[in-house]
């Protein structure tokens, strides 16, 4: 009976049951390439939100994603056409680089002056962005001057498939980028002492710091790893549609957040974890896929997130108010 009573089981629960009511109302959402085409499109959004996880199990909350991972892709990729290099390892590891040194930055000023998490990453989102547009250009860089072997790797698929009109699809390698990543967040979570500490800080930092944790250690590695996965899936994401534009990501915080929030994370710190995050991305995801392919406007789709965001915040918070009691 336990076992029902985890908040993943009854997030997968939820998700399997929409995914029934949204397949009996429009059963194309049961094709091979829809579904395909659902797991792409938790790539992304699924490794930010894996950084973003680990800020909130911190008590934390962090905006500034987005910017970092606009910055990390948009420098990398002109570092590349700078130097002329056309791999793939070292571009990813410079623009996970450049996110953990902007999430340094984030922990510096969270720890250092125990400022408020919100208002450090909506100042340094804004500063990081403001620098990227005034400083290093807003020019669009298009799949013409794209990089091949960036283009290449966004392109691999692990299956692929041929429609009968002769089109072909598939299930992209990213989604085993995002898997592996994912494992190695739960087994750092669950296994380690930094993991053990990141959920102690979320709990009671006072605590956490009297039983022996190093909270400054903690805090840095937090906002370090959070801006590390905003910076490669920042050039993942460039790999995938084969441009990169300095103006991507507007907005995207709403939806990165709502998707940790939905997979049963607490807005107040200490509770959270992987599987449960990659489940809320799936449902966030699915939600907006379905609203698409029912043809809702954008703008109501927004409201739909708004409502998500409303919805989970006010059960974790009740059922944080019922664990307290």
């Amino acid at each position: 009976m336990a076992w029902f009573q985890k908040s993943e089981v009854v997030i997968a629960g939820i998700l399997l049951l929409a995914m029934i009511l949204i397949g009996l109302v429009n059963p194309a959402f049961w094709s091979l390439d829809n579904m395909f085409s659902l797991l792409r499109s938790n790539v992304i959004i699924g490794i930010m939100a894996l950084g973003v996880l680990l800020v909130m199990i911190s008590g934390g909350i962090d905006v500034s994603f987005p910017a970092f991972a606009v910055a990390a892709m948009y420098l990398t990729i002109k570092g590349m056409l700078y130097f002329n290099y056309d791999g793939v390892f070292l571009p990813f590891v410079a623009a996970a680089t450049i996110g953990a040194l902007f999430g340094c930055l984030n922990a510096f000023f969270v720890y250092k002056f125990r400022m408020i998490p919100l208002i450090v990453t909506l100042g340094t989102g804004s500063m990081v962005r403001g620098f990227l547009l005034g400083v290093v250009g807003t020019s669009i860089i298009n799949i013409n001057k794209m990089p091949d072997a960036l283009i290449d790797f966004g392109k691999s698929d692990i299956i692929s498939m041929i429609k009968p009109d002769g089109t072909t699809y598939g299930l992209t390698a990213m989604v085993a980028v995002y898997v592996v990543l994912a494992i190695t967040l739960h087994f750092v979570l669950r296994y380690t002492m930094i993991g053990r500490g990141v959920y102690a800080m979320g709990g009671d930092p006072e605590a956490a710091s009297r039983v022996g944790f190093n909270i400054r250690k903690i805090t840095f590695f937090i906002y370090c790893v959070a801006g590390a996965l905003a910076g490669f899936a920042g050039l993942l994401h460039s790999g995938m549609i084969w441009l990169a534009n300095p103006r991507d990501f507007v907005g995207l915080e709403l939806d990165v957040i709502a998707a940790v929030v939905l997979g049963g994370a607490s807005i107040f710190g200490g509770r959270g974890s992987v599987l449960g995050t990659m489940l809320g991305v799936f449902m966030l995801v699915m939600v907006k896929n379905s609203l698409i392919i029912m043809k809702i406007d954008t703008t109501w789709q927004r409201v739909v997130v708004g409502v998500i965001i409303v919805i989970a915040t006010a059960i974790t918070a009740w059922r944080d108010r019922r664990a307290n009691a």
